[in-house]
C-alpha cells in the first residue's frame, strides 16, 4: 500500500507541479494516470508537456486514442488504462480508497486559493484516512515544499 499524497497548490501550478511529479514516477519504473475533471484543462496540461524542455521530455497521451494502455503517463477523466502505479488527481477528479489501495502513490494537487477545492480536499483527506490508508500532506507556503501532516 502507498501514501496518498495531497499537494496545497498556493505558488506553483498544476502543470508545474506535475512537471515535477511525474518525472519521479518514470524514474522509479512506474507508469502514472493524470485524472482530471475538465477535459479542457487536461489538454491544456497535454500541450505543456508536450512543449517542456526536450530534456526534460515526458512521454504521455491523451486518453481515447489506441494506445492508452501502452502510454507511461495517460492523461484522462476515467479509470486507469493504463497499469499505472501512480494516480495523480487535478481539479477535484475522484479517487476511490479501494482504488487507491493497491498504488504506490496518489497524488492530489489542488488549489489553496479556491475554497471549494480547498473543501472538496478535505473530504477526500477524510475518505482515505477513514479507509486507513496513509496520507500526507503538502503545503508550498513557505517556498518550497514541506509536509505539514501525516495520519
Amino acid at each position: 500500500m502507498g501514501v496518498v499524497m495531497f499537494y496545497h497548490l498556493t505558488r506553483s501550478t498544476p502543470e508545474e507541479t506535475a512537471a515535477q511529479l511525474l518525472p519521479r514516477a518514470l524514474q522509479a519504473g512506474w507508469r502514472a494516470m493524470v485524472r482530471g475533471a475538465d477535459p479542457a484543462r487536461l489538454r491544456d496540461l497535454d500541450d505543456a508537456l508536450w512543449r517542456g524542455p526536450d530534456d526534460h521530455f515526458l512521454p504521455h497521451g491523451l486518453e481515447g486514442g489506441p494506445h492508452d494502455s501502452d502510454q507511461p503517463i495517460l492523461l484522462g477523466e476515467g479509470p486507469i488504462r493504463n497499469g499505472a502505479s501512480v494516480l495523480m488527481l487535478l481539479d477535484g477528479a475522484p479517487v476511490d480508497p479501494v482504488e487507491a489501495e493497491p498504488l504506490q502513490r496518489v497524488w492530489v494537487l489542488f488549489d489553496g486559493r479556491n475554497e471549494a477545492a480547498l473543501n472538496h480536499a478535505r473530504g477526500q483527506w477524510k475518505a482515505v484516512v477513514a479507509a486507513g490508508l496513509p496520507a500526507q500532506y503538502w503545503s508550498e507556503e513557505s517556498g518550497r515544499w514541506e509536509k505539514k501532516a501525516e495520519k
